[in-house]
């Protein structure tokens, strides 16, 4: 099972806001989608709460402490080996946020997809700040701005660099 992360942030790794997004970028959610579509996603009940309802043609797996947590069309997860549990067999698994789940599974990601947006917001919520010595860009994409997509923005595909002994 390949584990990947896929995020969007800022400049200054802002990545929420109020339990919300501080921008609005359609095409990000329509490359997110492309990437994710038929794959699990791991998110936190926060995460999840703020986006209202499971995301469709996924497997929207909730991770919380909750143990009397309950949610239509979506499983739920106690723990990181409840996760790998839940997903044994599955190809690639996104982690999906929000800040403490990403903390918990970035020693476990072997790739991220990162929109980064080259603007500064107003934010409560931080993408966890890694080791980029630990990765290798494998690709950028500039995204395309207009009046619904207003900041300059790049996708970004990391990989992690394998360690030779």
């Amino acid at each position: 099972m390949n584990i990947s992360l896929i995020a969007a942030m800022d400049i200054n790794r802002v990545i929420g806001q109020n339990n919300d997004l501080p921008w609005r970028l359609p095409r990000d959610w329509q490359h997110l989608k492309k990437i994710t579509m038929g794959h699990p996603i791991i998110l936190g009940r926060k995460n999840f709460e703020s986006i209202g309802r499971p995301l469709p043609g996924r497997r929207n797996i909730i991770l919380t402490r909750n143990s009397r947590c309950t949610y239509d069309g979506c499983e739920i997860a106690h723990t990181i080996e409840d996760v790998f549990e839940l997903c044994k067999g599955e190809e690639e698994i996104f982690i999906f946020g929000g800040e403490q789940i990403y903390q918990m599974f970035l020693p476990y990601v072997e790739r991220m997809y990162i929109t980064k947006i080259h603007h500064s917001f107003e934010g409560d919520t931080y993408f966890p700040d890694f080791d980029h010595e630990e990765w290798k860009e494998v690709s950028v994409e500039k995204g395309i701005t207009d009046e619904k997509n207003p900041f300059v923005y790049y996708f970004h595909l990391y990989e992690r660099k394998r360690t030779t002994l």
